[in-house]
């Protein structure tokens, strides 16, 4: 079988699907491996580091995705590119359904079995193959490292001679993979961290990292089936922007990472919470792309509301593609392990993580959450 790997045509994705390392696995198992030419320089991996490992380096783009049996992505693909995929040939990466979803009747049309490894269920048996997980490792450390460039002053307590510096305080919004990280982080940096999220299951992992957790009084539980967020009622919305109102006007810096599956992002930071904050804080936003927790973040941009720095990164893992590209290929090679149920590669579609992942396959929409009714 042929796998290929593109130059992602996404604007701003720097990542590639497939690294030197992980092409030397595939050869392993007996896989021809083929690129795009350049599909890696963004994230530091070169042609000649592919070839090296037994993979072939092209330059036609189209000719690739006609004869891939199997294309790998971190971004989803643009419409043609989806045309030019050959009858079967299965498509697996970040496919993004939720907010791609127009991408879904040509890959009925087209007979592509897809895979979008967003909507991996969370077992054990699937944490190899987490690309969220990992993904989002990242983004947590790169979110609070660019904090910390954009903020005008020191992280950590200093105490010199011509006086002492306060630490920053800083807050996280969301304790999930990537907020929990962002608190390690700045941990690490030195500053005063505090966190709060709607699930109380997070309570205890925010205080075992030296953080201190915000709490809404109620009784009502935002942990939902999975280990995700639900969306919450809005007497406890007004509770919690109550309690928000209070501790963000003395922050210096803000993560948000808040985010529900296939919903908009929440909105936890009003323009009025932001309006208190002192000139030369910092918020970064990363919900960006699904609306924002910020009132007043904008995705891809920069803007300075007030004299507080409002960042909605595009993709703040092409920042650190290099690292990012090495996890996330190691998840799509796992992944790939897992679906075969023989070494005549017939796909095993018994298997919980398979079928939790499949959107398309034999000219159809096969996932429950977009399967249109009249196409039930």
């Amino acid at each position: 079988m042929i796998i290929v790997a593109l130059k992602e045509s996404m604007a701003n994705e720097k990542r590639v699907a497939i690294t030197p390392e992980i092409t030397k696995k595939y050869v392993e198992l007996g896989y021809q491996i083929a690129l795009e030419s350049d599909a890696g320089k963004d994230a530091g991996y070169v042609n000649s580091a592919y070839e090296k490992c037994g993979a072939s380096i092209e330059k036609d783009r189209q000719a690739l995705l006609e004869k891939a049996d199997i294309v790998l992505c971190a971004a989803p693909l643009d419409q043609k590119d989806i045309k030019s995929l050959k009858k079967d040939a299965l498509l697996i990466g970040l496919l993004k359904p939720h907010q791609n979803s127009d991408a879904l009747p040509l890959l009925e049309k087209s007979k592509t079995t897809s895979f979008s490894l967003e909507l991996l269920p969370r077992i054990t048996r699937a944490q190899t193959m987490d690309v969220l997980s990992s993904q989002s490792n990242l983004a947590g450390y790169k979110a609070v490292v660019d904090a910390a460039s954009e903020f005008g002053r020191a992280f950590p307590l200093m105490m010199t001679a011509a006086g002492t510096i306060a630490a920053a305080r800083v807050l996280i919004l969301g304790a999930g993979v990537a907020g929990l990280q962002a608190i390690a982080t700045a941990k690490r940096l030195g500053a005063i961290v505090s966190a709060f999220d709607v699930r109380t299951a997070a309570k205890e992992q925010v205080q075992s990292l030296g953080a201190t957790f915000i709490e809404v009084e109620t009784q009502e539980s935002g942990d939902a089936v999975g280990g995700y967020a639900k969306e919450m009622s809005e007497t406890y919305k007004q509770a919690q922007a109550d309690k928000l109102a209070e501790v963000v006007k003395n922050q210096d810096i803000i993560i948000t990472t808040a985010q529900i599956p296939g919903k908009p992002a929440p909105v936890l930071i009003t323009a009025a919470m932001v309006k208190s904050m002192k000139p030369g804080s910092v918020i970064i936003d990363l919900a960006a792309e699904s609306g924002g927790n910020c009132a007043d973040t904008v995705w891809g941009k920069t803007l300075v509301k007030n004299g507080v720095i409002v960042i909605g990164p595009a993709n703040i893992l092409s920042r650190i593609a290099g690292d990012a590209s090495q996890l996330y290929s190691r998840n799509l090679f796992n992944f790939i392990k897992n679906l075969f149920a023989d070494d005549a590669h017939t796909i095993n579609w018994q298997d919980e993580i398979v079928t939790s992942t499949a959107l398309t396959h034999g000219g159809k929409i096969i996932h429950p959450h977009f399967t249109t009714p009249e196409k039930a």
